[in-house]
């Protein structure tokens, strides 16, 4: 999975979110996503979290070794 392809997963899954994704390895499994969306208003970041993790589902555990994420609204 590439970088872009996890940006459009995460934006198709949270309309309206601002992706950024880093790959501070360039080795393409140790990811670091920051994501600004309006919908994690009143959320935990647990449940921020959780959010960003059901728009990738089994990508995230087949072609992810890591994911580090930073949510924000």
């Amino acid at each position: 999975m590439t970088v872009q392809e996890i940006r459009e997963k995460i934006q198709a899954g949270l309309p309206g979110s601002e992706v950024e994704i880093q790959d501070p390895y360039n080795d393409g499994v140790h990811i670091k996503a920051i994501v600004k969306f309006s919908g994690f208003a009143g959320k935990s970041i647990v449940e921020q979290h959780r959010m960003v993790y059901a728009t990738l589902k089994d990508e995230l555990k087949a072609e992810v070794h890591a994911l580090g994420l930073e949510t924000k609204v």
